[in-house]
């Protein structure tokens, strides 16, 4: 699995997924688990979906050629 989660969308999806476990826990609700998924997306700093849109919002190091 290649990083494909870049800096900012990281913390969104680690926040989002804390405040949505947060609220399931709150309501009573097992809809909360749903937060697992922009939680664990976020700390693996890899996305399932990302590959099939093609979307990449990691920074990748460029070589410096001399």
């Amino acid at each position: 699995m290649k990083a494909n989660v870049g800096g900012a969308d990281r913390a969104i999806r680690i926040i989002l997924g804390l405040v949505i476990l947060a609220l399931g826990y709150f309501y009573h609700s097992w809809w909360g688990l749903v937060g697992l998924i922009p939680l664990l997306t976020g700390l693996f700093r890899f996305c399932g979906a990302y590959p099939m849109l093609g979307i990449n919002t990691c920074k990748t190091k460029t070589e410096v050629k001399q």
